[in-house]
């Protein structure tokens, strides 16, 4: 399993992807907004998201339960959507 930084060009690592010894291929976010680390995994077939930053990016301790949760389940399904494109 590598674990590796999303890269600028679209399907870069695809050699690794599809490399038979190589389980999976784990994007970082890079320092990348959650929604633009999003758009760069959609363009990387065969890569899934390890995003902890971006995954808590517009959480506070300031919200309430429900909009805690409502944000965090917009990111997750927004990064498991990335993911399986």
């Amino acid at each position: 399993m590598l674990k590796l930084t999303l890269p600028t060009e679209a399907n870069f690592y695809k050699e690794l992807v599809d490399h038979p010894r190589v389980l999976k291929v784990v994007a970082l976010s890079g320092g990348y907004s959650r929604d633009d680390a999003n758009a760069k995994l959609t363009e990387n077939q065969g890569m899934i998201a390890s995003f902890s930053r971006a995954l808590t990016e517009g959480v506070s301790a300031q919200q309430s339960q429900e909009e805690f949760e409502a944000t965090l389940d917009k990111a997750i399904e927004g990064i498991y959507q990335a993911s399986k494109a």
